[in-house]
Parts: structure tokens; sequence; C-alpha cells
């Protein structure tokens, strides 16, 4: 009798907390003005109050983040089934939405506040497709509260865009600098959502949207997916959009100063999170609020872009789903792999843009001629439109993929994204391509904690190479076949070889002293002609060269045996 009495007072005591849950306002909604975001504190206070009780929401702490405090997953599911690998077993499609990676761009932050609160409110959680959403990923920026964002209009305190360690943690989708960007990386890789939805504010020209996007780039995408995309979800999300007083427009990336000069496409490498999402071949979207419009008309239509995509993936959940499947295996058993891309000037579409009138005049602070836009002339009218992009460099898969088990930052990557690995039982000798890189630029400036190369050149050797037991193969035969392939070719936009992983490899590790090296140089140029020969050549090709003795003998001693022939050798076998 008593435990009948606990249960039911317990039950009545859940039932009320769970209602008054439901009953919460948004401190973006209790500001009149709508130009309130919640703070780290009101957060946590409200899911806390929110999920309390429910069987069918829950919230699950993934791990410290950079500033000790958990990063968080909320995770609704109709049946009340949390388990990844059930979930996906049962043929359900997962949505993913990330909030705050940008605390100061926090629209996606209040706007997911009361999304989640309405579908429970209404009991319209689907039977077919499961959310996750993270409330906020750089929590670190979101306590770091101010405005910081000088050309940005409301709201009244925000958070910062870096991480406590100074990263811009959408630039860390590959390297995994930061403790969460390692944590996304395993919710991601656990979850592997078919659609994904990342919360942000743009800066750059003056125009009529509230609302622009960015989505996976359909040259990057696997090319049965990319049409799908484009007829069942995008098109779908531009015509209600439009139809709820929120037209949109892709990302305003302009090819000259201002967008009349005509709109490119934007490529997103796998640093930045759509760009990452392709590689698992999800469906990515990242919109993109114009920073001077009111927030209250920011974060209105970023939750009415949130509630459309939402209600587009459950329509095709299982369609998504099947085609999904179909398309990691076809990835499975892939040859080609295109690694790096180009815009395609010679394609142009053109596209109806509403902006504003712009023009020069003397700037009151230097003088000279400065940009202004003028919002007492809109205009609509047709630019430009580059939406395409050609592969610049692709790649034969190998069979496998040798990796120096020393690399350990590489290998937890690796595992965290999925990727099956297994390590050599012993000692072996393979025969495998190896590259030597033979050119490379690298940019001046420090970038997210790097200086990334770019432009790199490779020569193939076929070479028997020593491996060890604890070293990593890595057969071509998976699913993530993207992911392994554009971070270990060294030619790919983002590999792990562009972002300094491999460093060591570029500088040589015994050199020769000019005083003793001038008479064996003399010695060799003396007892071989054709050396001498070729020596002279590459002086007459070089005028540096020619006026530097030391260059002179670096060349000579590249060609003798003393030289390592470790220098410049990518340490990555390609087994054929």
């Amino acid at each position: 009798m008593l435990k009948s009495i606990y249960k039911l007072a317990l039950m009545a005591a859940l039932t009320t907390t769970t209602m008054e849950g439901l009953a919460q306002k948004t401190p973006y909604e209790l500001d009149k003005n709508g130009n309130t975001t919640v703070t780290y504190a009101e957060l946590r206070t409200y899911y806390d109050k929110l999920l309390a009780g429910r069987t069918d929401a829950k919230l699950i702490d993934i791990g410290p983040t950079d500033t000790g405090k958990p990063l968080q997953l909320i995770v609704l599911s109709k049946d009340g089934d949390f388990d990844p690998q059930s979930i996906k077993a049962k043929g359900k499609a997962v949505m993913f939405i990330n909030n705050g990676i940008h605390p100061g761009e926090p629209e996606g932050i209040d706007a997911s506040m009361m999304f989640i609160r309405d579908i429970l409110k209404a009991e319209q959680l689907p039977k077919d497709l499961v959310l996750c959403v993270i409330p906020v990923y750089n929590i670190s920026g979101m306590l770091d509260r101010g405005v910081t964002r000088a050309n940005q209009n409301g709201p009244d305190a925000y958070g910062f865009r870096g991480s406590r360690q100074h990263y811009d943690l959408n630039r860390d989708f590959i390297k995994g600098d930061t403790r969460n960007s390692r944590l996304f990386q395993q919710v991601f890789s656990t979850w592997d959502p078919d659609v994904f939805f990342d919360t942000h504010t743009s800066n750059g020209a003056d125009y009529q949207y509230v609302m622009t996007l960015i989505e996976t780039h359909k040259d990057k995408l696997h090319p049965k997916l990319a049409p799908y995309m484009k007829e069942r979800f995008t098109d779908v999300l531009y015509t209600r959009m439009k139809a709820a007083g929120y037209p949109m427009i892709p990302y305003v990336d302009s090819k000259g100063e201002t967008p009349e000069s005509g709109l490119v496409s934007f490529l997103e490498s796998p640093r930045y999170s759509t760009g990452y999402a392709a590689l698992h071949n999800t469906i990515g979207y990242m919109p993109e609020t114009h920073m001077w419009k009111p927030y209250k008309q920011r974060v209105e239509s970023t939750y009415l872009l949130m509630k459309n995509l939402f209600e587009v993936a459950v329509a095709e959940a299982k369609t998504l789903v099947a085609l999904r499947n179909d398309i990691k295996a076809e990835v499975s058993d892939q040859q080609s792999f295109p690694i790096s891309w180009e815009l395609d000037e010679e394609h142009v579409d053109t596209i109806s843009f509403m902006g504003y009138a712009s023009g020069k005049r003397a700037s009151a602070v230097s003088g000279k001629d400065r940009l202004f836009y003028d919002r007492t002339k809109p205009f609509t009218k047709q630019v430009p439109y580059y939406t395409t992009y050609k592969p610049k460099v692709v790649v034969q898969k190998p069979k496998a993929y040798v990796l120096p088990q020393g690399y350990d930052r590489i290998v937890e990557l690796m595992q965290l994204n999925g990727v099956k690995m297994e390590q050599l039982a012993k000692d072996t000798v393979l025969t495998v391509d190896m590259y030597y890189i033979t050119g490379y630029k690298t940019y001046p400036n420090a970038y997210e904690g790097h200086y990334p190369h770019h432009s790199v050149e490779v020569r193939t050797e076929r070479m028997e190479i020593p491996f060890y037991a604890g070293d990593w193969l890595i057969e071509t035969n998976q699913p993530m076949n993207r992911y392994i392939i554009e971070t270990l070719e060294p030619q790919g936009m983002d590999s792990f070889f562009n972002w300094n992983f491999f460093d060591a490899i570029l500088s040589q590790k015994e050199y020769f002293s000019a005083y003793i090296f001038e008479d064996t140089a003399a010695d060799l140029l003396a007892k071989d002609a054709d050396l001498k020969k070729r020596f002279d050549d590459a002086k007459r090709a070089d005028p540096k060269m020619m006026e530097d003795a030391r260059l002179q003998l670096d060349w000579i001693y590249r060609q003798t045996p003393a030289y390592e022939k470790t220098h410049l050798l990518y340490p990555v076998g390609r087994m054929l």
C-alpha cells in the first residue's frame, strides 16, 4: 500500500515538474523587444527543468570540454530508446543540430530551446526519426559574455567566438586540437546523423535577406546524394521559408566587392562542420542569418528553418536512411576520389538577388573612398552565380594505407571517426608506393595554431619499407573511405599533412660541413662527367643557385649516398 502511494506521489511530482518545464519561457521570449539571449547558467537550468521526468528525452553528458564543463547532448526519441546502435538497427533516421560553435552567434541556442519545448509540448515526436541537439558547443565562449562583434545588431550581450584556448572551433573538425572537437567527432561518429544543422550568423555585404544558407556542396557529395538533397530538401526549404516571409539566398560570398559582381557557392572544406559532415556522407546545412538584421528576426527565421528541416527530415526519413546505406556500400567500393577542387568559372548560372544599391563616398575617418549600402534603394536583379567546382586533384585509392604507430594523434582521430584499423602482428617488409614531397607552400601567418601548407606536389616511388608490429593497417574497403583518403593523401585540401602533422619530415637531420665537403664535392665532379654536366645544367637553370656557393654544395650533397633518404619522404605507405 505504502509503495503504491509512494509511486503515485512520485508520478504526480514528475508530472507537475514536466508540465512546469513545458510552460517555461526562454529569456529571449521574456524580453518584449526580443533582444536577449540566454546565459549559460540559465540554459542549464532551463533544460534540467524541461527534461525532468521525461521518458522520451534525455540529457547526456559526453565529457569535459576545454572549460571543464561537460559537452551535453539532448536526445529526443519517441520510444525511449537512447542507444544509437539500437536506433540505427531499427532503421530510424537521425537529425543532429549543433548550436553555439560561435556563441556570439546565438540564434540557434535560443531557437533550439523553444523548438525542443514546443515539440515535447505538442507530443510531436516522430516514430522514424530521432533528434539530437547540442545546446551549446563552445561553452567557454558562451561564458565569456560581452559585445565583441562590432558589426552585429544585438542581442544586448552574447558570447565570444573563440574557445578557451582561443581556437575557432569551426576550423577544428579535422585537426582536432581541442577537447571540444574530439568530443564532437566522437558524438558524430557514434550517432552517424543523416541530416546535420549547424547554426550561425553571417558577416559581410548588406542585403535584404535575413537568412542565408550554406549547404553541403553538390560537387563534393556522392552523385546520388547531391540531387536527392537538392530536390527533396533544399528546394523545399527555400519554398517554405519564402512562404513564411523569410526568403533565403545561398550564403553571400561575392566574387567581387559587392554581391552584384556575382555570388560564388561556398566550398566548405572538411575543417568546417558541414565539410566534415560530407566526409560521412551526411546532408549538412549551415544557416547564416544576417548580422545587421534585428535579433528577433534572426531567431524567428532560425526557428522556422529548424522546424521546416525537421519536418522534411521526418517525411524523408525512411528514404534517406536507405539511400545513405546504399551510398556507404558504394563508397566502400569506390576507386577514384577527388581530394581538392577549384572553381569552374566557365560554368555560370544566374540567381535572383534582393540587395541594396551600393556606392563609394569619402570616409569621415580617413578621407579615403569607402563602400556603403543604401537601404532606401532596394533592388531585385539577376546576378551571376558560380556554383560549380571541378576536381583539381584526383587519386586512385590504394588497397590499404600503412600508418606508423608513432603518429598517435592521427590514430586517435581515425578511431574517433569510426575508421576500421588493425595493427600489424609482427615486423615485416612491405612493397608500397611512397610519396616524396617535391613542392609545397606554407601560409606565412599563424592560423588556428598552425602554419598550414597548400599547393602540395608529390613524386611517387615504389619501395620496400620495413614496418613494425603495432603499426596500423587501414584498408580502404569501408564506408569511411572519404575521411581516410582526404586526410591521408597529402594533396587533400585539409589533409593531415597540410595541417602540419608531418612537418618533421620537411627538415634534414644530417648536414655537411662546407669546409670539409668542398674537397669531396670537387673530387666528385672531377671523377664523374655526368654529374658535372647535371651540376652545370642546374646552375644555368637557377640563377639563385649560380650565385650561392652553399646552394651549389647542397645540390652535390643531395646526389651522394650521405643524403638521407627519409628527407621529404611522406611516411604513410600505399599498398596496391
